[in-house]
């Protein structure tokens, strides 16, 4: 029996794609879509929280830890919806919940949305980009499968890649959902972290009428430390890439 040829695998690829696939995909762009269309964009600003600081410490104060599961779920539809907000997000939620809480909590949120939007692009799109991929994508497709918790790791620990493209990479690629959700829960915190600790003392920098520095983490002696954690994450990789070079 011979196997099928390329346009055979994207013949039967196409023809197991129906329109019901593409649902929750088309969910979250509405959802980004209605963000911009309703003018929620115009609130994401550090004007708005300092105009709304005392309200927002009011409601974390009524509500306790409900205030802090409602964040989670907030977190959790913006980073599916892959809204552009995680950075005032993750500061907003350092001001009113501490550094270590407010870690948790987008760490938590933002995993969950991250997980959303990787599952919705594998059901929507993977079987049908895998048909159509070649020699060599599918080669990288298996050599990031064979190291996928530490390239994920790498992927988060750097903040030079967008957020919403690191989960739909991993996506297309074939990563396993617990690699992903383990490799972005563990690579944001560093991140998460510096931010939630900007958002510690964001009502100091108001009452000085400065803004919060949303680029603090690009500074060299935050980068720093986080480019080494990215770089002890790739060495296992290299270690094994050069181990099978020299048996080879």
């Amino acid at each position: 029996m011979t196997d099928p040829t390329p346009e055979q695998t994207e013949t039967a690829a196409r023809k197991g794609i129906s329109l019901g696939r593409f649902v929750p995909i088309f969910v979250l762009l509405a959802g980004l879509g209605l963000f911009f269309l309703l003018g929620w964009h115009r609130y994401v600003s550090f004007d708005v929280l300092k105009e709304n600081r005392a309200n927002l410490l009011e409601l974390v104060a009524q509500y306790g830890i409900l205030s802090g599961l409602g964040f989670v779920t907030l977190y959790a539809i913006v980073a599916a919806c892959s809204i552009p907000a995680a950075a005032l997000l993750t500061i907003t939620a350092g001001f009113l919940f501490g550094p270590y809480f407010a870690t948790i909590y987008v760490v938590v949120g933002a995993t969950l949305g991250a997980s959303a939007l990787f599952l919705a692009a594998r059901y929507a799109f993977a079987d049908l980009l895998r048909a159509k991929a070649g020699a060599a994508i599918q080669k990288m497709e298996a050599g990031f499968q064979e190291n996928a918790l530490n390239y994920m790791l790498v992927l988060r620990l750097v903040p030079l890649f967008p957020f919403f493209i690191v989960n739909l990479v991993p996506a297309f690629l074939g990563v396993p959902l617990r690699i992903f959700v383990i490799g972005t829960f563990i690579g944001i915190i560093p991140g998460t972290f510096v931010y939630a600790l900007v958002g510690n003392g964001v009502g100091a920098i108001f009452d000085r009428g400065e803004v919060p520095d949303a680029g603090i983490i690009f500074q060299p002696q935050i980068l720093a430390p986080i480019l080494g954690l990215a770089v002890l994450a790739v060495i296992p990789v290299v270690y094994k890439k050069l181990k099978a070079r020299k048996q080879g």
